[in-house]
């Protein structure tokens, strides 16, 4: 009898090694991520990270950690080989107590079966410093090598993917894998601010940050120095625990946000992650304060016991899997939202930046030094901050007749209002815009924007209270919508009458308004029902307008604000500045754009040239 033809065999280890590169090293970018969160794990304070031709031709990362051994340097090449799992060989390792940035022994060994890789290395008590290579696979033994300082390891990276020539055809532009170097470079220093990091493109210097104190002020310090620091004027400091787990960082104003998430940087237990739950919790935090296709800019750092939150999803360590998801998400959330509720008033200082940098005479723009070099870049505003600024009010309606674009000057007395934050109001422009004298400057206020934050605000707490007041109308509003807009907001009519509107069938395709939020008084009922209708249709219809409260509120507050072309009394704007001090997120409208600018003497005075 025949022996049975088998049909499964082991694959050599030259080519187990090469796929589990594919998960691991995926472009240069991910080189660089393994290498310094080794030199991490080696309590490095200091890592030079160098690159040429994005990564392709040669990466070298160089740190000032603890450093190996011949022995050690011998294992660290051999798959799944770790110095960061304790236990002995038959101990029962806990893949869930996780302390280091990385523990599957990975690394190194996927790096040399793809590219040309060489280890140098050197340890404080040893009087010489060892080198071992590795080329596409093949190792050889470890030699004697020069010393370059008192301890650590330096290793270079060459012709990445020479030996699967395939994968260099998914790399992208030099210049794109460039920025995704810098881009992970930049969160890893933002998780450590107490460790030196340089980057360079064998070009130029990308960064260069020192080691800043392992405290708040350190991390905001490292924030600010790749963020801007424009980042740090416009933070709001976040502190919060729940159960174990503790929430810090800093969260952008409403009013910095951006065209798109990147700005986002989430760290968990010191570890920069991408996960969904996270961004999700931002996003809703400030679903609230923002318009569509505006994103906040946040560093969140989430603390908690390594029991409680799984690293071992994927080889990248990028992505996190909690314990209790939910717990996780109210803590940000709540934290966030009572962040943003305690900067009451405040825009961000960008806003008013912008306005200066658009009266300068001719257009010409001041000059800063970029926080990545000592050479001069003109200083143009953000083009993610345009399309914030063009729209600068709210919904503006047409008005029946023409009005005088004249400022008029009716003013109160300015007693004491001078001394508030946003000071005393002293004139109002083409009937749109409130004028104020600040003690130490100027405040111009978008009088349709900032109150229709007020009646937005006030829509809310009366919702969480006993519920939006009636009025009822003289004469019931007939709104003709069509068959299936009037079906969406009749099929709504139990949860708009608690947020205070009462609709009714009247005939085919056409609703009648009974009674309104009193809060809002004299409206445009069509259009505000017209709104309603087309918010209803953007829903998914299995969402409840509980849900969505925020959407609908902010529609019915927009219709029932003061509007652009109105004319104020002294009287008036001053009381529309003291509701915006005393109503949390007035600094901005309920679409996310500002409601008013602050300008300082000194800034005034720089326009003129008196300074």
């Amino acid at each position: 009898m025949s022996e049975p033809t088998i049909s499964i065999r082991r694959l050599p280890q030259h080519t187990i090694n090469r796929i589990a590169a594919g998960e691991v090293v995926e472009r240069p970018a991910s080189v660089i991520k393994e290498l310094v969160e080794n030199a991490l794990d080696a309590g490095a304070q200091q890592i030079d990270i160098r690159h040429e031709n994005g990564g392709r031709t040669s990466i070298t990362v160089s740190d000032d950690g603890k450093g190996m051994n011949r022995q050690e340097l011998e294992l660290s090449i051999e798959r799944h080989a770790t110095s960061k799992l304790g236990g002995g060989e038959d101990a029962d390792i806990d893949l869930l107590n996780i302390h280091t940035m990385g523990f599957r022994g990975e690394a190194l060994p996927s790096i040399g079966s793809v590219a040309r890789l060489k280890i140098t290395t050197q340890t404080l008590d040893s009087g010489e410093a060892w080198e071992l290579s590795v080329e596409g696979g093949e190792i050889s033994k470890p030699r004697p090598a020069p010393r370059f300082g008192l301890s650590g390891t330096r290793v270079d990276v060459k012709d990445l993917f020479y030996a699967t020539p395939a994968r260099l055809k998914f790399l992208k532009t030099e210049r794109s894998e460039s920025l995704a170097i810098s881009d992970i470079v930049k969160r890893l220093a933002m998780a450590r601010a107490d460790v030196g990091f340089s980057l360079h493109n064998g070009v130029r210097a990308q960064l260069n940050l020192i080691a800043e104190k392992d405290n708040e002020d350190g991390r905001l310090k490292r924030l600010a120095d790749i963020l801007g620091h424009d980042f740090s004027n416009n933070a709001l400091a976040i502190d919060a625990d729940r159960e174990g787990v503790k929430l810090t960082g800093y969260a952008g104003l409403p009013t910095y946000a951006r065209g798109s998430s990147t700005h986002q940087f989430l760290f968990v237990n010191n570890r920069p992650v991408r996960d969904k739950l996270l961004h999700g919790a931002v996003r809703g935090a400030y679903q609230d304060f923002l318009a569509r296709g505006r994103h906040p800019v946040a560093a969140l750092y989430l603390d908690l016991d390594p029991m409680y939150v799984d690293v071992n999803v994927h080889p990248a360590k990028s992505e996190v899997r909690f314990r209790d998801p939910a717990s996780v998400r109210g803590l940000i959330v709540g934290a966030l939202r009572h962040a943003l509720a305690g900067a009451g008033h405040r825009a961000s200082t960008t806003v008013s930046d912008y306005a200066l940098g658009k009266v300068q005479a001719g257009g010409a723009m001041p000059y800063r030094t970029s926080s990545f070099g000592n050479y001069q870049t003109p200083h143009r505003p953000d083009p993610q901050m345009q399309p914030m600024i063009d729209g600068f009010s709210a919904k503006i309606e047409e008005q029946g007749a023409p009005y005088d674009a004249g400022p008029q000057f009716e003013p109160a007395p300015m007693g004491d209002n001078a001394n508030r934050p946003l000071g005393a109001a002293r004139a109002q422009l083409h009937e749109t815009y409130v004028v104020a004298q600040t003690a130490d400057g100027m405040v111009i206020v978008d009088q349709h924007a900032a109150h229709e934050r007020l009646v937005y605000e006030r829509m809310k707490t009366a919702m969480a209270d006993k519920g939006v007041e009636r009025q009822a109308l003289l004469i019931p509003e007939i709104v003709d919508l069509g068959e299936e807009d009037a079906a969406r907001i009749l099929s709504r009519s139990e949860e708009l009458e608690k947020m205070g509107l009462i609709v009714e069938p009247f005939g085919v395709g056409a609703i009648a308004v009974r009674e309104t939020p009193s809060l809002l008084g004299e409206m445009n009922v069509q259009g505000l029902i017209r709104d309603l209708a087309d918010d209803l249709r953007d829903y998914n219809q299995t969402l409840s307008l509980n849900e969505r409260f925020e959407d609908v509120c902010g529609t019915m507050a927009c219709h029932g604000s003061v509007r652009a072309g109105r004319r104020l009394n002294g009287e008036e704007m001053n009381a529309l500045l003291r509701q915006m001090e005393a109503t949390p997120h007035s600094g901005q409208c309920n679409h996310g754009r500002p409601t008013y600018v602050e300008l300082k003497l000194a800034d005034i005075e720089r326009l003129f040239g008196r300074r």
